[in-house]
């Protein structure tokens, strides 16, 4: 009966998706916010791969070593706009740069007959994966400024949904505008979803100042401070935030080698561009199905009863699973099957899971430490998983006997491994202090 009680006292919207009455506003911009942020993402992201695809997968290597040294280039850019101005102003400023950067890139498309493939292919090449990183960095950081450790648990997995029907909603968009208004006018499109996603971004602004974290009524105007690499040194300093760190290095060990594999897959089974392209496309479009119905029916559940570190964790246990069945399989479609169910489990589970470990820790490290694991230090992981795998195939092609270091079993059992760490790592978290502290202001 008390239990009735609660539930009328609560309301049933409450009780099925956790979100109080009070919560909805900020739910629904922050799910909008990201849906517009991964949406403009998706819109650019076959724009990129059709470049990228007129030199050839060789060019990875060198395109991913450039996208790393932009990022470190630019972090302290990004530490100089945390450490000058307050929250309200600096992250609407990084969205406003990439608008302003979108519709520069507007010209040289529309030119594409007289600028080289190559040149415009590899600075487009870094500029949207440099575009990915920040935009979703700072997306990650300012929800978890926005909300509680309670809230997030309960509201993170719904919001990523937001992110989940954007990063379906951008290729499908693309798919129908590229025949209508063609390819360059398409950054005006991803441009016109940032500006969208900065209306969420100042609505939430204004609903943080009236359900401040902590009572903190002054959180919006309070700058964080701190030098141009704190972020880094915040890292280095922590076993807490170096573990997280070390995780992200191992998933993206995951992702960069379940990727070239795709790639091979890609290259050796489909003739053509169109059909190359249509693969790829299946394989997203069938990531992102199994991504929202993880986020739907497992994320809040396994977030808010076994914690992130547990979540995390879990979420590992099922990809070393699918990692050795790979190895063992020889059918071709394994590896499609391998990459969307790792997919799905690192962008429907972990990734929230990770992100709201950020809210039991100070506001510095929120946006500092946060922006550069995100984004140096994931960059860095890219750099040294394509540069390993490349490595071990030309010593395959230079010594016949090593020829296995460069088979599929190889490569998915290396990857294998690492998701054996990743649950290691999330078990040392999670008997962390930091891991069960009360959110910090």
């Amino acid at each position: 009966m008390a239990a009735i009680d609660q539930t009328k006292r609560r309301g049933f919207a409450a009780t099925i998706t956790g979100v109080e009455r009070h919560e909805w506003p900020a739910v629904i911009l922050a799910f909008a916010y990201f849906f517009f942020v991964l949406a403009a993402y998706y819109v650019l992201r076959p724009l990129r791969e059709q470049l990228s695809a007129a030199i050839g997968v060789q060019a990875l290597l060198p395109f991913y070593s450039a996208t790393f040294v932009a990022t470190l280039a630019l972090t302290p850019v990004y530490g100089w706009l945390v450490a000058r101005f307050p929250r309200k102003r600096f992250v609407p400023v990084v969205y406003v740069f990439f608008i302003l950067n979108l519709l520069a890139f507007i010209p040289a498309f529309q030119a594409q007959g007289t600028i080289s493939p190559q040149i415009l292919g590899a600075i487009f090449f870094v500029w949207v994966s440099v575009f990915n990183l920040f935009v979703v960095a700072v997306f990650w950081s300012f929800v978890a400024d926005i909300f509680s450790a309670d809230q997030a648990y309960r509201l993170f997995g719904i919001v990523a949904l937001g992110g989940t029907l954007g990063a379906i909603a951008g290729p499908l968009l693309t798919k129908w505008l590229v025949h209508v208004i063609g390819i360059a006018p398409l950054l005006g499109v991803s441009a016109a979803l940032l500006a969208c996603a900065v209306g969420c971004i100042l609505g939430l602004i204004v609903w943080s100042r009236r359900h401040p974290v902590a009572r903190d009524t002054r959180r919006n105007e309070v700058v964080i401070g701190g030098g141009f690499w704190a972020g880094a040194k915040l890292v280095f300093g922590s076993s807490f935030l170096r573990c997280i760190a070390l995780m992200m290095l191992l998933g993206d060990s995951v992702g960069g080698v379940l990727y070239n594999l795709q790639n091979d897959f890609g290259h050796h089974f489909y003739s053509d561009a169109a059909a190359r392209t249509d693969f790829f496309a299946s394989v997203d479009a069938a990531t992102n199905v199994l991504m929202a119905l993880t986020q739907i029916f497992i994320t809040r559940i396994v977030l808010t009863r076994f914690g992130p570190a547990s979540s995390i964790a879990g979420s590992e246990v099922v990809k070393l699973l699918t990692l050795v069945t790979l190895a063992f399989v020889g059918l071709p479609g394994a590896v499609a099957a391998a990459l969307i169910v790792t997919r799905a489990g690192s962008y429907g589970v972990n990734n929230p899971a990770i992100d709201s470990l950020f809210t039991r820790v100070s506001r510095e490290t929120r946006y500092k430490a946060k922006g550069f694991i995100d984004t140096a230090v994931w960059r860095f992981g890219d750099v040294l998983v394509m540069a390993a795998i490349q490595g071990m195939r030309d010593l395959a092609a230079a010594v016949p006997a090593l020829a296995w270091l460069s088979s599929r079993s190889t490569f998915a059992l290396l990857a294998a491994l690492a998701s054996a760490f990743a649950i290691r790592l999330a078990l040392k978290i999670r008997a962390m202090p930091e891991a069960t502290r009360q959110s910090s202001g």
